[in-house]
């Protein structure tokens, strides 16, 4: 063992930055997106980005395992400029890195901050986790929570942190229920039963609609954010 030399270990962030800049300006609301593997969190905040580019300054940071392969994705639909777009690789279970040690999470949301300017709100999406999968609260100030029907539709009775505490639930792709067998009354029932007033969104990316009921709740949480 050698003694004659002094031992670093990285610095851990457990705390986020105060909403309060030192000029007295509010720093970007960020908000958490997560969800099992093939839920549709990547479609989603594809979508969001779509939706809201055009009146919001807005960036993403993406989590996969090993690869850039969500923030890929995004780059290659042009959902939002290259520099927009940042990918943190965990090397562990997703939710170490949005839960444990947020460390480089934090470091790329406050690297985007500084390399754009002001920005208003920033998306961080969650490498597909499990029903158990939450944000720290250092990291992120809401949370999403995406599962979709073809996984099952007991899933909102399964309950887990991530379908009972998220700010939003969205059940995804609802246009895939008659094929799946799944009930989507069932789900919407057995989700107000765990969520008690907690709001839920059933999308489909494919319909009309997509993402809108989901971009005005991001857009209320930014109103509230911002006059706070």
């Amino acid at each position: 063992m050698h003694l004659d030399h002094a031992t670093t270990f990285p610095e851990r962030h457990t705390h986020s930055a105060e909403p309060v800049r030192a000029d007295g300006t509010r720093r970007a609301l960020r908000i958490g997106l997560g969800g099992p593997v093939g839920s549709g969190k990547t479609a989603t905040v594809a979508a969001l980005c779509r939706a809201l580019r055009d009146t919001v300054s807005l960036a993403v940071v993406t989590n996969d395992i090993y690869t850039r392969e969500d923030a890929d994705f995004l780059l290659r639909e042009a959902v939002l400029p290259p520099e927009r777009i940042a990918a943190v690789e965990t090397g562990a279970c997703p939710h170490t890195a949005i839960r444990d040690d947020i460390s480089a999470n934090l470091e790329a949301v406050e690297d985007l901050e500084d390399a754009i300017g002001p920005l208003q709100l920033v998306l961080v999406e969650s490498g597909g986790d499990n029903l158990t999968a939450t944000f720290s609260k250092g990291l992120v100030d809401a949370q999403i929570f995406v599962i979709d029907v073809a996984g099952g539709d007991d899933i909102p009775r399964k309950g887990g942190p991530g379908v009972t505490t998220a700010d939003l639930l969205v059940v995804n792709k609802t246009d895939l229920a008659p094929h799946v067998g799944s009930d989507l009354d069932r789900m919407a029932r057995d989700a107000k039963e765990q969520r008690h007033e907690l709001p839920v969104v059933f999308q489909s990316l494919r319909s009309d609609a997509g993402v809108a009921e989901v971009a005005d709740w991001v857009r209320g949480r930014l109103a509230a954010w911002t006059a706070a």
